[in-house]
């Protein structure tokens, strides 16, 4: 048996081999210990504090599968492609994989491959996912963002409440709970919900005292951040709500003659994501324009800088996306843009991509229609879905539509993939069949098995673009003729360039519409409750950035951080009676407007900076050489 002081050198080889790292931080090492003394345990760390590792390391300690319970499918893929990008066998089960892939993945666990498995919480319900588990051995349960668990929260999904029930079949395995944002209302929640027994509980602090918060009433967003990009060589985020919003401000910087600068969105292929986000990784200058979605699961250490381009949906994912920057603990900035139109302007938006009970009824109902699904029939088939067509028919607005939608995807009642992918093709009949068929249409299916491996076996993702340049027929003939031989029935084709629907649980018409409907409701009134929430805290001119984050997560007795923009604002100056100083110095390199001075000093307020140049112009000091720009004398 290995004897401890062996053991706790095994711990920091595993550290150092995997991840280059030589110690753990904060709290990691002690949460490390209770996984691997099979202690139940709920973790609550903020953005960027290295929670993954809490599960991963001792995943690879373990004798076992480490099964990782997580909401987001972006979210498991990134974890798998970053553990096998460091060595570590890991995989993931999701709703587009085949009954194929999914053997092959239950096979490499049996046979004590694979470390760690990812799945959505809707898996452990399905009945064959629940007989493959009694095959393989399990070494501990791991909850990712645990909060969703909570009926209080904007991200409550349901089928979290699956995961106690599992438990019951594996009364020895220990749970590890972990979350990022979570009330002190939500820990008690998942504490029960989960079935934690006596858990060890590690919290940390919220506070960030090294991001330096301001949230600024401005008109001309584009000249903003062209204002501070034009002063930081620094790698950094742009959050922005649209895909729209994020190509329009790039295509403006370019135009400014700001190349370090990029959008990244989910209408990007592939190719394009992986490509985009290297290069910000690798880069110490980089700097993403990207929606929300961006940043999960990314551990970059020296992100400068965040900039909101408009507010966050609420207080927990405002605090997730500032949380990605100054990981290395140094200073850093966020930087929140909003005006008043704009809020009023969202709250509306936000309303009205609610639907009503008919509504929401109405829009199921006929994408079952379409697609002539019965009652309690599951068809196996993948469809491409065109969203024009269901508004067409049910004339209600596109937002109504896709926030039905995203629901059921959520709720994994179907799998919607909007996103640009890899299309896919199966073979609806044995290879030899082939030679019976037309000689035109053998030709072209016996080609399409030379080209795409895999393809006589089972359902293939491949890229139209590939096979082109590998056979120099161009991408449109090679899908015009697949989509040919659809209509013979003699493939299934899904084009990835197009949104599809593949439908995961029986048609029921009752559940759907009194259960579901619920459960619909209940998640658009939290949006509400939520956004309002992030809209004090935006407008509020009177109590710390940093400390009214703090209360909202249960941290009743902190102080105010000193360098927000509110604190500023309450003390007489960042620099003591110096700023004038300070001024001087940056005129002496070259003339400049308030807005530069204000960023030349680390952002400092503007109002204090006017207040001393009026004093610098009274005694002669400064001059201004426009109605904007001021310099030396």
């Amino acid at each position: 048996m290995i004897s401890l002081q062996d053991f706790q050198k095994l711990k920091y080889d595993t550290l150092k081999h995997f991840w280059g790292y030589d110690s753990f931080r904060d709290d990691q090492e002690e949460i490390i210990d209770s996984t691997l003394s099979a202690k139940d345990t709920l973790v609550l760390l903020p953005t960027g504090a290295g929670k993954s590792l809490c599960y991963q390391l001792p995943a690879l300690l373990k004798e076992g599968v480490c099964l990782v319970i997580s909401p987001l499918l972006a979210l498991m893929k990134d974890q798998v492609f970053q553990l096998k990008s460091r060595g570590i066998e890991a995989e993931y089960l999701s709703s587009e994989l085949d009954d194929y892939d999914a053997e092959v993945i239950y096979n490499r666990c049996k046979d004590g491959l694979t470390k760690l498995l990812y799945v959505s919480p809707e898996r452990l319900t399905n009945r064959s996912f629940i007989v493959q588990m009694e095959e393989i051995q399990l070494s501990f349960i791991a909850v990712d963002e645990a909060h969703c668990i909570s009926e209080w929260g904007q991200d409550f999904r349901p089928s979290y409440q699956n995961i106690k029930d599992f438990r019951k079949n594996h009364p020895q395995i220990a749970c590890l709970a972990l979350t990022a944002t979570a009330t002190p209302k939500v820990l008690e929640e998942i504490k029960s919900k989960l079935d934690l027994k006596n858990p060890a509980v590690f919290q940390k602090s919220f506070k960030r005292s090294n991001i330096k918060i301001f949230s600024e009433k401005v008109s001309d967003k584009y000249q903003r951040i062209f204002n501070i990009l034009k002063y930081t060589k620094d790698s950094g985020i742009i959050y922005v709500r649209s895909r729209k919003d994020a190509e329009q401000l790039t295509a403006f910087l370019h135009k400014n003659n700001l190349s370090h600068v990029d959008y990244f969105h989910a209408g990007l292929t592939v190719k394009e994501k992986n490509f985009r986000q290297n290069t910000w990784k690798n880069s110490d200058s980089h700097v993403l324009i990207s929606t929300n979605a961006f940043g999960m699961g990314i551990d970059k250490e020296n992100v400068r800088f965040v900039i909101h381009f408009s507010p966050s949906p609420s207080i927990e994912n405002y605090y997730q996306e500032i949380g990605r920057g100054g990981r290395d603990g140094l200073p850093s900035f966020a930087f929140l843009l909003w005006n008043e139109q704009e809020l009023s302007d969202f709250e509306q938006i936000l309303k009205n991509q609610i639907p009503n009970k008919k509504e929401y009824q109405k829009i199921i109902s006929y994408i079952y229609s379409a697609f002539q699904v019965a009652d309690f029939e599951l068809p196996e088939k993948t469809f491409q879905i065109n969203l024009t067509s269901v508004q067409n028919f049910t004339k209600l607005s596109l937002a109504k539509i896709k926030n039905v939608m995203n629901f059921l995807h959520t709720q994994e009642i179907i799998y919607l993939n909007s996103n640009k992918s890899l299309s896919s093709v199966q073979l609806m009949m044995q290879p030899e069949e082939i030679d019976q068929l037309p000689a035109k249409d053998a030709h072209f299916l016996e080609f399409l098995l030379r080209t795409i491996s895999g393809l006589s076996t089972h359902r293939v993702s491949f890229s139209e673009q590939y096979v082109s340049g590998k056979t120099g027929i161009s991408a449109h003939l090679i899908k015009e003729k697949i989509k040919e031989m659809q209509k013979k029935n003699y493939v299934e084709y899904i084009d990835g360039a197009l949104t599809s629907i593949k439908f995961l649980k029986p048609r029921d018409e009752r559940t759907l519409h009194n259960f579901y409907w619920n459960v619909f409701e209940q998640i658009q009134k939290n949006k509400i409750q939520k956004w309002e929430e992030m809209r004090f805290y935006t407008e509020d001119t009177q109590y710390c950035k940093m400390r009214l984050i703090l209360a909202y997560f249960g941290e009743k007795k902190s102080k105010n951080c000193g360098k927000c923009t509110v604190c500023e604002k309450n003390k007489q100056s960042l620099f003591g009676n110096n700023v004038s100083d300070e001024i001087l110095k940056v005129l002496s390199k070259n003339a400049a407007t308030i807005e530069e001075i204000s960023i030349l000093l680390h952002f400092h307020s503007k109002e204090n900076i006017l207040e001393n140049l009026i004093f610098l112009l009274d005694s002669g000091k400064v001059k201004m050489l426009n109605f904007r720009t001021y310099a030396l004398t």
